[in-house]
């Protein structure tokens, strides 16, 4: 089984694997509002971060000298890992001393469907080794009869320690494990204790340990424990990880238990989730420590193999041919569901990933023009046509956004003007001359980049784009400005005001703005939609465009393995030419120190934690020495590597295997080869997928449809009454308040679309249904009665 997971627009995929089932999990929206009654009970400057488990991802700007901070920041993206909290740790700003973490929310992967979709607010906990607890660790045991010497009956239990996944970070550093393996009764406690092993989160301990469990009557060694049968009832078997703390107090790191009555005489391998202590914060009563305001968005796709969804597919990328194109299985969806953006953005990304969007866009426009009584109100509401268009600009043109709106939105934010133009909201001492020539000036320096902004255009915007532009012409015939208002409704009313009014939102800015930079925004942003009334587009090709610049690690060329200059911080620049490092940010425009072209990547990998002890490290392979980069998170590490395949996948010399840990000391430490130019022992993961710009899973989002078809159920099954009741009586319909807004043009046409969407979707049942089964089969008990430990 493959399992994908997603925390917010960043979507970072993981291969998908034919004929498996997957299980993909994705928090699609998750608001930071604000927090309330902070302890210390003083001002203080307060931040937030966002943690996997204990890996930070993400992390708010910070808010000054309050006791009540308000965040309003919004985060979205895949996780590429499994997890098991999502945490939200609240900190005390310190400029001399290490941040103080005044509390932390954590909540469980398991229980994230319990708060998605509404703001809640929860309590600050207290961070201490027992609430930081994570990970699992893998266990057999057996429970063996042995006969003696004298022919009597024992049981002894075997306990084999394999491995342990996921443990926490100590001081930021990979800890130094060791586990005890304890056999526990009312009257005993038998201890054996695993070897310590050296920085590593994931530890093979492989060890294996045997207790006597029942000895015969005939034992005379000194026990401390009464030789019952029913002793077996009453033992457990517990296993505790600590982190070796040589000269310090050793700290806690997880346990887990498990009654030896489950085992009888079976052999029982399984993984566990470390808990942590059952007293671990009970003796005390914790203060009052605050709470923060969380609103999260949570999504779970059980993915089954591709050949699973044909008939659904295929029904809804010919909708664009069926006529009338409300009769279409696409066009249905919108409607059934309550909030149309729920079908928009599965729907859209379907239809890109097989080149079917424009097709379709033109289809529900020209549906949308029959209701248009006036040219200057084209395109203007929230339509199935229009969002779908404004989901399409958001996924193919956010590097088009950051070509073009990026370098002057730093401008504004990093060296603010004051703008304020309205009399009531002036400070005193402003020159509303002074500001008026500053709100001038950047409002004409911005809409300067956007009309030079063209030869940017994303090919598929301007595909769509001229589609627009000729149905808008042929419904408005007598309007010549109609062609161009069509496009430039989205283009800057829809694309480009709303960009500069939130540029957080579309990733231009790290943080969401202070007040006075969001106040003078919001004036470029109207000024823009203003000037934007009557703009046009051209129709180029997407040259050029900067994907991400970002301080990472890159390991020195030609280095050992050992040395404090092993690995430098520098900052790293991708455009569709080149890849490059420079020394400081400062010098992003100067030569840079190291220039990879991209004609002359070979793979982009991910490197192995064990070759250099470091995580979130991956490797660029040219035609010199592979370059090994740590990323500051794995969401960041799989950004890069997401982005670097991406523009290096038309590349004629791609390597097909590769070497997954590094050469060091004379040989490849995966394969042990000792010659450098040995061919890979792996197979490159990176395939090369059938549309090379645009980055989705088809079979993930017509499993997304199918949820909401299955949600609607109800509203389908009206519909096809209705559709029934119109087709035979050719009458009144009957209950008009079940689907009198629902569009019906073709009540023939319709019935039968709905027809196939409800079998289709019966037989998907089932299918899931059989995986649930299954799934709930294959279950092993574990430490955790909520979270079954499976087979691995």
């Amino acid at each position: 089984m493959s399992w994908y997971y997603d925390l917010m627009p960043y979507h970072l995929r993981l291969q998908t694997s034919r004929g498996k089932v997957q299980v993909l999990q994705e928090v699609v929206f998750m608001s930071q509002y604000d927090a309330k009654h902070l302890v210390p009970n003083k001002m203080r400057d307060f931040f937030c971060t966002i943690n996997l488990d204990q890996e930070e991802v993400f992390r708010t700007q910070v808010v000054e000298k309050s006791l009540s901070p308000y965040f309003g920041e919004e985060f979205y993206f895949e996780i590429p890992r499994t997890f098991q909290w999502l945490s939200f740790y609240i900190y005390d700003k310190s400029v001399l001393q290490k941040d103080l973490r005044i509390g932390k929310v954590s909540i469980k992967k398991e229980d994230l469907c319990k708060y998605t979709g509404k703001e809640n607010w929860f309590m600050l906990q207290p961070v201490d080794s027992n609430s930081e607890v994570q990970g699992k660790v893998h266990l057999e045991l057996k429970l063996n009869e042995l006969i003696t010497d004298n022919g009597s009956v024992c049981q002894q239990l075997v306990v084999h320690i394999k491995e342990c996944h996921g443990l926490p970070l100590i001081n930021g550093q990979n800890c130094d494990p060791y586990a005890t393996v304890s056999l526990v009764g009312p009257s005993r406690n038998d201890q054996k204790k695993t070897k310590v092993k050296k920085k590593t989160s994931n530890p093979q301990f492989n060890e294996t340990f045997y207790f006597e469990v029942t000895r015969s009557s005939s034992y005379t060694k000194k026990s401390q424990f009464q030789v019952e049968e029913e002793d077996i009832e009453k033992l457990e078997v517990r296993v505790d990880l600590w982190n070796n703390g040589n000269l310090v107090q050793d700290v806690f790191l997880g346990e887990i238990k498990v009654p030896v009555k489950v085992l009888r005489n079976d052999s029982f391998q399984a993984w566990y989730l470390l808990q942590p202590r059952e007293n671990g914060n009970k003796s005390s009563k914790t203060d009052d420590l605050g709470s923060l305001r969380l609103n999260i968005c949570y999504t779970e796709d059980c993915v089954l193999p591709s050949e699973y969804y044909s008939s659904l597919r295929n029904l809804l990328l010919k909708s664009s041919d069926v006529q009338p194109i409300s009769a279409s299985a696409a066009y249905i969806l919108s409607e059934v569901c309550r909030d149309k953006y729920d079908a928009v953005l599965p729907l859209v990304r379907l239809l890109l990933h097989h080149h079917k969007l424009v097709p379709f866009v033109a289809a529900v426009a020209e549906l949308d023009l029959k209701d248009t009584q006036e040219a200057n109100t084209v395109f203007r509401g929230n339509s199935l046509a229009t969002r779908c268009v404004d989901e399409m600009m958001k996924i193919v043109g956010k590097h088009y956004l950051k070509v073009t709106l990026k370098p002057v939105i730093d401008e504004i934010c990093e060296s603010p003007k004051p703008c304020e133009i309205d009399p009531i909201k002036l400070r005193e001492g402003d020159n509303v001359e002074i500001n008026m020539e500053n709100l001038r000036y950047y409002v004409d320096k911005v809409f300067r980049e956007i009309v030079q902004s063209s030869i940017s255009c994303p090919t598929l915007m301007c595909d769509v784009f001229y589609s627009l532009r000729h149905l808008a012409a042929k419904r408005f015939p007598n309007d010549p400005h109609v062609q161009y208002s069509a496009v430039s409704s989205f283009v800057f009313l829809r694309f480009f005001a709303v960009a500069v009014v939130s540029p957080h939102t579309f990733h231009l800015r790290p943080h969401h703005p202070d007040a006075q930079t969001s106040r003078t925004l919001t004036l470029i942003s109207k000024a823009i939609q203003t000037l934007g009334s009557w703009g046009s587009l051209t129709k180029t090709k997407l040259y050029t465009f900067f994907f991400s610049v970002k301080e990472m690690y890159k390991r020195a060329q030609g280095r050992t393995r050992i040395g404090k200059k092993n690995f430098k911080k520098r900052w790293f620049c991708l455009t569709s030419r080149e890849f490059t490092y420079h020394k400081q940010q400062g010098t992003l425009y100067k030569e840079p120190i190291f220039t990879i072209p991209i004609k002359n990547i070979l793979a982009v990998e991910k490197l192995d934690e064990s070759s250099f002890n470091k995580k979130n490290m991956f490797q660029v392979l040219h035609g010199e020495k592979p370059l090994y980069i740590q990323a500051n998170n794995c969401v960041e590490a799989s950004e890069w590597i997401e982005a670097l395949c991406r523009v290096t996948r038309s590349n004629q010399k791609r390597l097909s295997f590769y070497h997954p840990s590094a050469f060091l000391n004379g040989n490849w430490l995966c394969c042990k080869a000792t010659l450098e130019n040995t061919v890979g022992c792996a197979p490159c993961t990176a395939d090369v997928p059938a549309d090379t710009h645009i980055e989705i899973d088809g079979d993930r989002e017509t499993e997304r449809i199918y949820s909401l078809f299955t949600i609607n159920m109800s509203k389908l099954q009206k519909l096809e009454e209705a559709c029934g009741s119109i087709a035979v009586y050719q009458g009144p319909r009957k209950e008009p308040d079940d689907y009198s807004n629902f569009t019906i043009e073709d009540s023939v046409a319709t019935f039968h679309t709905l027809k196939q969407i409800i079998d289709i979707v019966e037989k998907l049942n089932e299918s899931h249904e059989k995986y649930r089964k299954k799934r709930s089969s294959s279950a092993k008990y574990g430490s955790d009665p909520k979270n079954p430990a499976t087979k691995k």
